[in-house]
């Protein structure tokens, strides 16, 4: 019988960790990247307006 290794199963407290991470890090994204558009968009319009 081999010896287990320092991850020998799938622990419950493992899986949760790594969904609500990647969930956290889901939501994350989209919030920074509508940020990032609306950022985007309100520089568009003031290089139109010949302020910059």
């Amino acid at each position: 019988m081999a010896i287990p290794g320092p991850y020998s199963g799938v622990s419950t407290l493992a899986f949760v960790a790594r969904a609500s991470a990647f969930a956290f890090g889901v939501v994350y994204g989209s919030v920074k990247l509508s940020y990032l558009q609306v950022k985007a968009k309100y520089h568009k319009k003031e290089e139109a307006k010949g302020h910059h």
